[in-house]
């Protein structure tokens, strides 16, 4: 099935980036800019085609019957977002600790609207659980997607989120005024 959506791709004139993570088991990883719903369906395929193990957060009150199912083969992880911000960083940090092979996928903009302050979670699951953080990219002007560069977690979490901003700006969203803009 992978195959025939990565065919698909292809016929409407996408490539999916030659960087394959290698050697690398388990990862948070940043995808950006996230401008549109269009980007999780690009991306899964783009996973599937790299044979990476890609899972992502999401508030436990969708996975009820039938939708419940069909989100965690997608590799949805149910997360309690009543509880502080705190218990969902642990959950996730949980996750990857317990599993041997995972990349865990996440927006850090928050929303497919323009938001210059981006969500943290991300970068302090990456320092508890001891793992990289790859950035990870669309670009709907180029039509090409996937893993940018590994990048390790420095300590100074403005400064490093200052990086990863500035490299994800140099991609076009399909909505562009939406997208990640760079930093001085």
């Amino acid at each position: 099935m992978g195959k025939f959506f990565f065919w698909l791709l292809k016929l409407f004139g996408w490539k999916i980036d030659d960087h394959v993570p290698i050697g690398v088991k388990k990862a948070v990883v940043v995808m950006g800019p996230h401008t549109s719903n269009w980007d999780f369906i690009i991306g899964k395929i783009a996973f599937a085609h790299y044979k990476v193990n890609a899972k992502f957060l999401i508030k436990k009150d969708l996975f009820f019957f039938p939708l419940g199912p069909i989100l965690k083969a997608m590799g949805g992880i149910p997360v309690d977002r009543k509880k502080s911000n705190n218990n969902i960083t642990e959950q996730a940090v949980k996750y990857l600790n317990e599993n041997e092979k995972c990349f865990m996928v996440f927006t850090p903009e928050g929303t497919r609207s323009y938001q210059p302050k981006w969500k943290k979670g991300f970068y302090y699951i990456a320092q508890q659980a001891h793992v990289p953080i790859y950035i990870g990219y669309i670009d709907y002007k180029q039509k090409i997607g996937g893993f940018h560069s590994l990048f390790v977690p420095t300590g100074d979490v403005d400064t490093d989120i200052k990086y990863i901003k500035n490299v994800l700006a140099e991609f076009t969203g399909k909505v562009p005024e939406n997208g990640i803009r760079k930093e001085d």
